[in-house]
């Protein structure tokens, strides 16, 4: 009996180290941290805000689970190995659509600084057609130097877009953009009202 009873005592003994001291997941926990870098150092923050944020948000529920089986005596870390591991593949996830948005944006960007481009050459030919007189002269040069400032601003966004500034590249860009059309939309009507016009004879 005495025998029997040593026995048990040692393999209780024996599963509560090996339950108690289970190995803290590190692996799991510097892959999920290395991979939720590498996302934020591809841009997610700005270009995937959501996303990153719900990401972080993934890796403290994943760490609370982990602090959680560290205070019991008895460790179990499947679930929080499981927490990670899916956090790490979420990570990936939000590293490849930072990327494609980022794609994107710059398509769109390259896009409309070819149609601020045709827009203000359409205002300068439109300056030629539009009638001068002593005010019109003076309204003219006004709108011409407009144009050199919708110029300069694709000049400014082209720098920002070649220098990986995305997101101010394409706000500058949309204001010139706004800006050129506004410009060429009341040449337009001006020009037209000119014509209809009735002439003295």
């Amino acid at each position: 009996m005495k025998i029997t009873n040593k026995l048990i005592g040692a393999l209780i003994i024996g599963m509560v180290g090996m339950t108690s001291c289970a190995d803290v997941p590190q692996t799991e926990i510097d892959a999920a941290t290395a991979a939720i870098e590498t996302a934020k150092v591809a841009g997610a923050e700005v270009y995937v805000t959501e996303q990153y944020n719900a990401l972080n948000d993934s890796m403290a529920v994943a760490m609370a689970s982990l602090e959680e089986q560290k205070s019991k005596f008895f460790k179990k870390y499947t679930k929080t190995v499981e927490k990670l591991n899916n956090v790490t593949a979420m990570a990936n996830e939000v590293s490849a659509s930072t990327e494609a948005t980022k794609e994107a944006v710059k398509a769109e960007i390259l896009a409309s600084m070819e149609e601020v481009q045709t827009l203000v050459a359409q205002g300068r030919q439109l300056i030629t057609e539009a009638p001068k007189g002593k005010e019109g002269t003076t309204a003219l040069e006004a709108i011409k130097t407009e144009l050199d400032v919708v110029e300069a601003s694709i000049t400014e966004s082209n720098t920002m877009f070649q220098n990986g500034e995305l997101k101010p590249s394409l706000a500058k860009v949309k204001v010139a953009k706004e800006k050129a059309s506004t410009i060429n939309t009341e040449l337009t009507e001006v020009i037209s009202k000119y014509k209809a016009a009735p002439r003295r004879k």
